[in-house]
């Protein structure tokens, strides 16, 4: 039978407390999988109006915590066991360390006092997740995990956001131990700010570098906003179109801020970076300034960096101030909150007489639009008989879903493909696993999604390769009824280390070859509750995604048999300036 809510100063144990403390975080959904550490945390859940999804592999549980938080922009929040339960979700920390991602992860420790003695399924879960979190705590008292708890998320949600890690010993959350008895309460706003005296996110930018930025930006002729995932973490999209129509600056959206600029924009040009289009990547090359709001500098996006952009001035806008400076020095640097930043941005630059004040820009723009008509993505169709073309295929995906679908993807060629030849008109439509590069990423994150948008379509698309690290939580997506779809590009390779190898190595093929038979992803989907089928000519790709699309209560895989010897193009390759951006495979670089 239920308990009623406890009130202040009522005597309750560490696992009820703990729930309670994520109920009143408003927390929805809890992705997890049980084991004896964490055991007395999970009776309290029964009486909870919390959603747990049991997954197959605590990974997947930190995937799918990332994807609803991608989708949703709140906390994920995932519950893991101790030892190998805290292991396994090592690299979903990392990954969204590295992205970026607010999330909230809970592991069970072993009881107090048998930690450092090597005790069963006992590991440093906070010293091995130190450095792959923004902050992480070894709880050791009951009382203090509502505190503990409301710190986790504001620390996780404000700032640069990330994921934070708390570890629960058992004995403070297990009723039957007397370290687990505690009294109820819940920590104000104010209290939580005194207890992280060190924690004081600068959201507010500097007003004179503002100006400086806006009068810089107004003299450049050559201008590039060049746009990050720090956009999307602060729910920046609105007023960065308002920049970029004001200023009639063109836009740049890294392979973390797809969807932030609508792609069909007159002022989009596209994804930048190593396997960017060449009018994104040759833009910035050219520039007399790039505009880095929410960006990094990424090593995929600059190519060789003392090649990078040589002529540009740089205003560098960032919540985390070590951003700026890491990578390359600003000529402006801002640190600040992307959405107040950019919204002082333009009432500074309107009070400087907006559009009117503006440089001529006319000459930027016909060279933008000369390399647009020169350099189009492009492929080579299929021939009767021939395995399909991917690009091909993510085109029908893109044409035959609804505009807002949700796109998830793993890491490799098809990522790449997916990013190029999706048409991304809405922000928080794009996840996948950027600074990491997870493979097996897309079907968890997809699955997370889907339940924090359950009325938006979701597709995962995946490699082969990708596919078989974590299939296995189609059963957790069939079992749960969260009607994901799955399009495996199937190439039979591990395709972008075959990419590198081909062009690299000499064609030396090493261990990369994967079968395009064996596993049989059609038996193996229906074997996990999905419904399934294999497509192998162009006629048959249609269709089969419309059958796909129709199909509401219960996941699908669609296994599309595509060419392995296709590569993905442009390309900049490793330790090459963006300056020698290779437009297609007859190895043939663009001219300036």
């Amino acid at each position: 039978m239920s308990q009623p809510p406890p009130q202040p100063g009522d005597r309750i144990d560490g696992g009820r407390a703990l729930i309670r403390s994520l109920e009143l975080e408003g927390v929805e959904v809890v992705f997890g999988l049980p084991g004896g550490a964490i055991l007395p945390v999970y009776d309290p859940i029964i009486d909870s109006p919390i959603r747990h999804i049991l997954v197959r592999h605590e990974q997947g549980a930190g995937h799918m915590a990332e994807g609803y938080a991608h989708a949703t922009g709140r906390p994920g929040v995932a519950m893991v066991t101790s030892g190998p339960g805290a292991t396994n979700i090592v690299t979903p920390l990392c990954d969204a360390y590295m992205d970026s991602i607010p999330m909230v992860c809970i592991t069970g420790q072993v009881p107090f006092p048998a930690i450092g003695t090597d005790a069963f399924q006992e590991a440093d879960t906070v010293g091995i997740t130190r450095s792959v979190t923004k902050h992480n705590e070894l709880v050791t008292r009951a009382e203090d995990i509502p505190r503990v708890i409301r710190e986790a998320f504001h620390i996780a949600t404000t700032g640069r956001p990330g994921p934070v890690l708390v570890d629960i010993p058992k004995d403070i959350v297990d009723p039957t131990k007397p370290a687990s008895a505690m009294e109820w309460y819940w920590p104000t706003d104010d209290e939580v700010s005194a207890g992280l005296p060190g924690y004081r996110p600068t959201t507010k930018g500097h007003p004179r570098k503002i100006k400086e930025a806006a009068e810089l930006i107004s003299r450049s002729r050559r201008p590039v906003l060049y746009v990050g995932g720090g956009i999307l973490k602060a729910r920046a999209a609105e007023v960065l179109r308002e920049l970029a129509e004001l200023t009639g600056i063109p836009v740049v959206t890294t392979l973390m801020a797809r969807g932030a600029f609508p792609d069909d924009h007159e002022l989009c040009l596209g994804m930048p970076g190593m396997h960017g289009n060449y009018t994104a990547v040759t833009a910035m090359q050219e520039a007399d300034l790039l505009v880095a709001l929410g960006a990094r500098f990424d090593d995929r996006v600059t190519g060789r960096l003392d090649g990078f952009a040589p002529d540009a001035k740089i205003i560098h806008v960032d919540v985390d101030p070590a951003e700026l400076g890491k990578v390359r020095t600003p000529d402006v640097p801002i640190v600040g909150d992307c959405r107040q930043v950019i919204g002082e941005l333009v009432r500074t630059i309107t009070n400087l007489g907006g559009r009117d004040a503006q440089a001529d820009r006319s000459e930027w723009r016909q060279r933008i639009s000369g390399w647009q008509e020169t350099y189009p993505l492009t492929y080579a169709p299929s021939e009767p008989g021939e395995l399909l073309k991917p690009q091909f295929v993510l085109e029908q995906l893109r044409d035959l879903s609804p505009e807002d679908t949700i796109v998830a993807s793993g890491v490799g060629q098809h990522q790449m493909w997916a990013s190029q030849y999706w048409t991304f008109r809405h922000p928080y439509t794009w996840i996948n696993s950027g600074g990491l590069g997870t493979m097996g990423f897309s079907v968890p994150a997809a699955i997370g999604a889907k339940v924090g948008m359950p009325d938006r379509t979701v597709w995962a698309i995946d490699g082969d390769g990708c596919f078989q690290m974590t299939a296995q939580e189609m059963v957790t997506a069939a079992t749960e009824r969260i009607p994901i779809k799955v399009a495996i590009l199937n190439n039979a390779y591990l395709g972008m280390v075959r990419q590198w190898q081909e062009m690299f190595y000499d064609e030396r093929y090493s261990e990369v070859y994967l079968s395009p038979d064996l596993p049989d992803y059609v038996k193996w989907a229906e074997a996990m509750g999905c419904v399934a089928l294999r497509v192998e000519s162009p006629e048959e790709v249609g269709p089969a995604i419309e059958k796909a699309n129709d199909i509401d209560d219960r996941p699908v895989v669609l296994e599309f048999r595509t060419d392995s010897s296709e590569k993905v193009f442009p390309m900049v390759p490793a330790g090459r300036t963006n300056s020698e951006i290779v437009v297609g495979p007859s190895g043939g670089e663009g001219g300036r």
